[in-house]
């Protein structure tokens, strides 16, 4: 049969049907099955040549199973073969001897093509809840450190404004005390201590530049 897209397929189907009325299958239709091939064989050429090849043999099957059963029902009440139509099923659609190889390079392409692109899909699935989670997961990360800085700068500038506040009361007091706090955070890091007073001339005959790191008197 010649497909709608000029191509030719070679296609099998089978109709069960039954009597549904003895006389008019016996009296009205000379051979009546006769009848009955030509008519499936002419409501098929017709569905058939409706659609492509690619229709015919793969995703159109059951579309042509129905439609042909319609045709064919009204054909046969028209005619008054006596006869009521169960159904028509499609067997085995191949294209011509001379292309089959070809054909089926071209439809086990078609089949990795689909594959490929379902494998796509599912990887697709796969890779972008992932990256969404990641990506809001940064985003929770980057807002809970912006917080935290926030909270840490609201909270040195009240400690700066309450330093202030003493400081303006007592600046003397206040100096000394930041003073000695701050020598309370460094002296314990430092190894080597040498305290001199400020009215010594000559220091140097009294270190010990051989002797163990300490303090010095």
């Amino acid at each position: 049969m010649v497909t709608g897209d000029l191509n030719a397929a070679l296609v099998e189907w089978v109709v069960q049907y039954r009597i549904s009325d003895p006389a008019k299958f016996l009296f009205e239709v000379r051979q009546p099955a006769e009848t009955l091939r030509y008519v499936s064989e002419s409501v098929m050429r017709e569905v058939v040549g409706d659609r492509t090849v690619d229709e015919v043999i793969t995703i159109g099957r059951q579309e042509i199973e129905s439609e042909a059963l319609v045709k064919m029902e009204e054909l046969s009440g028209k005619y008054e073969m006596g006869i009521s139509i169960d159904q028509v099923q499609l067997k085995n659609i191949n294209p011509p001897g001379p292309v089959q190889e070809s054909f089926n390079e071209v439809n086990q392409a078609q089949q990795e093509k689909e594959k490929l692109i379902n494998e796509a899909r599912r990887d697709y699935n796969k890779v972008i809840p992932l990256a969404e989670g990641e990506k809001d997961q940064r985003i929770r990360e980057a807002d809970g450190y912006r917080l935290k800085r926030i909270n840490e700068a609201e909270g040195d500038v009240s400690r700066f404004k309450a330093l202030l506040a003493e400081y303006s009361k007592a600046p003397e007091v206040t100096r000394r005390r930041i003073y000695l706090e701050t020598l309370q955070e460094v002296m314990p890091n430092i190894r080597s201590k040498i305290i001199v007073d400020e009215n010594s001339q000559g220091i140097l005959p009294l270190l010990n530049l051989n002797g163990p790191p300490g303090v010095q008197p």
